[in-house]
C-alpha cells in the first residue's frame, strides 16, 4: 500500500492542480512499481510560506 505525501507552499494551489497531482502520482506508481491504484494513497499538505525555508533562510510570506 503506497503512501505519498506531497508538500507545497500554500500559494493558491487549485483543486484542479491537486487533482492532477493525485492522478499523475498514482499513475506513476502504477507504471513504475505496478502498484494497485485502489490501495495507493496520496496526501497533499499545504504549508504556510512563512513555515518554509531554503538555503538557510526563512521565506517571508511573499514570493521570491
Amino acid at each position: 500500500m503506497p503512501y505519498v505525501n506531497i508538500k507545497v507552499t500554500d500559494e493558491q494551489v487549485t483543486q484542479e492542480q491537486k487533482r492532477l497531482l493525485i492522478e499523475g502520482t498514482t499513475q506513476l506508481l502504477v507504471d513504475v512499481l505496478q502498484k494497485n491504484p485502489a490501495t495507493t494513497h496520496i496526501v497533499i499538505e499545504e504549508i504556510p510560506l512563512g513555515n518554509w525555508g531554503h538555503n538557510g533562510k526563512q521565506y517571508t510570506g511573499t514570493k521570491k
